[in-house]
């Protein structure tokens, strides 16, 4: 497991954290999958019943390190590009939501953007920060959602509110993230660690197998659609909408600090 992704066990609770606070938790191939490698692992061992979630530092996850000299985006695991079309973003949802059954609680102690909102979405339940700042930003950089954000945002705060969301390039802070039904509690910023860890040790007085078949059951319940589809599709368009010429001026723009001036190809 890469130093980026570190694990900490307290009872039957493992916290899994982002450690990369330098870039503000930003996406690398090596932080995203060292995210679902410790999420399928916790999945696998049964002294754990909860797993949290959360970032070090000021932010949970700042989205994809566009940063210069920073790894390019690809959708595939370097391992496995001929056969894995979903690669890393479509596997945060995959992992936390399909192959573990237990409760995984979103600890969104920062800023969440783009594939980092969508790793927060991914999780069963959130506490979010007062500060914390959420956004999904990908028209700001020329993207189309990705990360299972096409799913959960829908699931979490009804169609209208995410079109405009996304749409509208919008931020919110703690307590508008639960107006919106993003996340179900938000907390003060000097008392959040404390009350994430507090709230974990609360669902375990429950049976974790109580707690695994209620999450199954809600899951199922959400799979009228084939879920491993969406993500497909999702990111086929993200890669389209990336390789397009306005995806490339929405980037220079960004970089930049400009507005950018889009031609509509």
């Amino acid at each position: 497991m890469s130093a980026l992704v570190t694990t900490s066990d307290v009872g039957h609770v493992r916290t899994i954290t982002l450690n990369r606070p330098e870039k503000k938790n930003a996406l690398s191939q090596a932080l995203a999958w060292g995210v679902i490698e410790a999420v399928d692992a916790a999945a696998l061992d049964d002294n754990v019943w909860v797993v949290a979630i959360t970032g070090s530092g000021d932010a949970f996850c700042a989205g994809l390190d566009l940063s210069p000299g920073a790894e390019p985006y690809s959708p595939y695991s370097p391992q496995n590009a001929q056969l894995d079309d979903i690669g890393w973003v479509g596997n945060f949802l995959l992992s936390i939501r399909k192959r573990c059954d237990k409760p995984v609680v979103g600890g969104v102690n920062g800023v969440a953007v783009g594939a980092g909102l969508g790793l927060a979405m991914a999780t069963d339940v959130r506490l979010v920060a007062k500060s914390a700042r959420l956004m999904a930003g990908y028209t700001r950089i020329g993207g189309s959602p990705d990360a299972g954000l096409t799913i959960t945002l829908p699931q979490a705060m009804g169609y209208e509110r995410a079109m405009r969301f996304m749409m509208e390039n919008r931020t919110l802070n703690g307590d508008e993230a639960v107006a919106w039904g993003m996340a179900g509690e938000v907390v003060d910023d000097a008392a959040f660690g404390e009350r994430l860890a507090a709230y974990c040790q609360e669902l375990c007085a429950w049976s974790p197998i109580t707690l695994r078949l209620l999450k199954r059951g809600i899951v199922k319940s959400y799979e009228s659609h084939d879920m491993e589809q969406q993500l497909r599709y999702e990111v086929g368009n993200i890669r389209k909408a990336f390789g397009s010429e306005d995806g490339q001026e929405a980037r220079r723009a960004f970089l930049e600090k400009r507005k950018p001036v889009f031609q509509g190809k």
